[in-house]
């Protein structure tokens, strides 16, 4: 398990994937939300926000998804988060997040916006 926290931007396409690693919280959330920010910037057609490689996602980073959600339900960008696990997934669906940000198991998934 690696705590070291980093984002890896990818552009597939009209698609932004910004690929988080490590762990999410009160320290690292706004270097998340700074890496958000400027992929938005650009108004791809979908931002996948790919959390499958994240250790521990705090109430600092889903603050930050709800944020860009707020910033793009009214906008041409598509959000999808692609999470998986009990890291992830599980705390997403718990808060209820899952009920108005697309979520999907892995990138491909995301990218192809098939839910399963």
């Amino acid at each position: 398990m690696s705590e070291e926290f980093f984002v890896t931007r990818r552009d597939a396409g009209d698609a932004v994937v910004l690929q988080v690693n490590g762990v999410v919280d009160i320290i690292t959330a706004p270097s998340l939300a700074t890496h958000i920010d400027v992929a938005l910037s650009g108004t791809p057609a979908v931002l996948v926000i790919d959390l499958t490689e994240v250790d521990f996602l705090s109430s600092a980073g889903i603050t930050v998804l709800v944020e860009v959600h707020r910033l793009t339900e009214n906008s041409p960008t598509s959000l999808r988060v692609a999470a998986d696990g009990s890291a992830t997934s599980r705390p997403l669906r718990i808060v209820g997040l899952d009920e108005f940000i697309d979520l999907y198991p892995t990138v491909a998934e995301a990218l192809d916006g098939r839910q399963s």
